[in-house]
């Protein structure tokens, strides 16, 4: 995920780098991520409130829809980091001067992530845009599209040790069994872990006492 960034930080195309930190940092659905508009990031309180998907199956850029998000828990508050609000706040500033550059014919709806006059970006993009950079990356690996972002937001959650229902919260899964299906799929690395931090523990500080082994001998 670094090393991916970082390319893209160097070799992304315009909006490249934010979408991508944005899905890296937040775990969010793409779908939630480019219906997002400004009102609903709070800098003050750092959070991003999400209440709506973007929809749009023909990639047309007037084509989309914004619908409500599959399930309640899907409409969620989560927080973002420092870096995070940094990148929104660069993005805001130069999103003004496109919009005063273009604003005959900038139809301003207030979306984040908009491209040139206004519309999102549409998600067939944003497939094209990660594959490109995939080609700068030395990794012999097949990467999926943007949604693959999400289960690394949460194999990296649970390597911080967050808890289930804190997973759950953040990637807004109606079914606490999806998202046990994933926690279990990925915790095999922090049981090792935990497993190996045990065993460091016990060996500064000995549970079990040397134990001494007598064979009783005949006479």
């Amino acid at each position: 995920m670094k090393t991916f960034l970082r390319i893209t930080k160097e070799q992304g195309l315009y909006l490249d780098y934010l979408c991508f930190a944005t899905l890296a940092y937040t775990g969010m659905r793409l779908g939630e991520m480019l219906a997002l508009k400004w009102t609903d990031l709070d800098f003050t309180k750092k959070t991003i409130r999400i209440t709506k998907t973007y929809y749009n199956p023909n990639n047309k850029s007037i084509g989309y829809q914004l619908l409500t998000p599959k399930t309640k828990k899907s409409i969620r508050t989560i927080m973002i980091d420092d870096g995070l609000v940094a990148l929104f706040k660069a993005h805001m500033r130069e999103q003004m001067k496109l919009k005063m550059k273009q604003r005959l014919i900038y139809e301003n709806q207030d979306f984040i992530f908009a491209e040139n006059i206004c519309h999102p970006r549409v998600m067939k993009q944003m497939v094209l845009r990660l594959q490109r950079l995939m080609k700068h990356l030395d990794v012999d690996k097949h990467i999926p599209p943007p949604h693959s972002f999400r289960h690394t937001h949460t194999s990296l959650l649970i390597e911080a040790g967050a808890g289930v229902m804190e997973i759950q919260e953040r990637l807004g899964h109606s079914d606490i069994n999806a998202t046990m299906n994933i926690y279990a799929h990925m915790t095999k690395n922090p049981e090792e872990k935990t497993s190996h931090k045990f065993s460091e523990l016990t060996k500064r500080s000995p549970l079990i006492g040397e134990v001494k082994l007598f064979r009783k001998t005949e006479s």
